[in-house]
């Protein structure tokens, strides 16, 4: 039987001096490639998705990590003051203290984009591989191509003249501060000007009705991995969220087959 988990988080420090900072983990002890959540931005790791996958990872009584970045959630740390660079650490951090053997990465929306990130990370540390991706509406190199590519010369010169713009969100009431330093930082981490070869099987997630990455985004990704082991699947009615009980089912589904070998 699985340990229980215990839903008051574990707390991980990360990043030294003034970046130093705590990270919220829920860790739940299990067999098999233990599995790891990387949420969506702005999103946090008791969102349903997460909570989903938790589910399964109980009853199939297999090893599942889920954490807040930095300015996310339950985890300490200014958004506000948060990069690409800031979130990928963040997930190093705790796939390295809680997952360090052949992590299955399950990546939402940037999420995705931090998942292949933390892949491409481990082969230039000559890490091993993670067993698998699982990506939902992945949304690589965002900051750039969807966001700043679509924002308005008007919100552009806000950003270059004030260092941040409020954008409102449909998903939280408060809007989004999104920073000169988060669209720079971006560019650093940019994936799809040439192949990536994670080294593993992946699985993509895409919604068609999706409006803030389009299916034709996933298609993009498709083009820069491997042709052996990567699998794409549409949903022609999918929002952005994929959370509906078919979307989950989706998921888990998806999880189980790359788990399976």
């Amino acid at each position: 039987m699985p340990m229980p988990l215990d839903e008051a988080p574990t707390f991980l420090e990360v990043g030294s001096g003034d970046a130093t900072r705590r990270l919220a983990v829920l860790h739940r002890a299990g067999e098999g490639p233990p599995v790891v959540w990387l949420g969506g931005f702005r999103s946090d790791m008791r969102a349903t998705k997460a909570e989903a996958l938790d589910g399964w990872a109980r009853e199939t009584g297999r090893a599942l990590v889920r954490f807040d970045y930095t300015g996310h959630g339950e985890s300490g740390g200014d958004f506000a003051r948060s990069t690409i660079s800031t979130w990928l650490e963040d997930a190093c951090a705790v796939i390295a203290a809680f997952a360090p053997e052949g992590p299955l990465l399950v990546g939402s929306s940037m999420g995705g984009w931090i998942a292949c990130l933390a892949a491409r990370e481990r082969a230039a540390r000559g890490e091993d591989s993670p067993s698998g991706l699982v990506l939902i509406a992945p949304a690589l190199d965002f900051t750039e191509d969807l966001m700043w590519a679509r924002f308005t010369p008007e919100i552009r010169a806000t950003i270059e003249r004030e260092g941040v713009w409020a954008r409102p969100s449909e998903y939280d009431p408060v809007p989004v501060p999104i920073t000169r330093a988060l669209i720079e930082d971006g560019r650093r981490h940019g994936m799809l000007d040439r192949a990536f070869d994670p080294g593993c099987p992946v699985h993509i997630l895409q919604g068609m009705d999706d409006p803030d990455v389009p299916w034709s985004y996933a298609l993009r990704i498709v083009e820069r991995l491997p042709k052996a082991g990567t699998v794409l699947t549409l949903v022609a009615d999918g929002d952005h969220r994929l959370s509906r009980p078919q979307d989950l089912a989706r998921l888990l589904a998806a999880v189980t087959g790359i788990s399976a070998g």
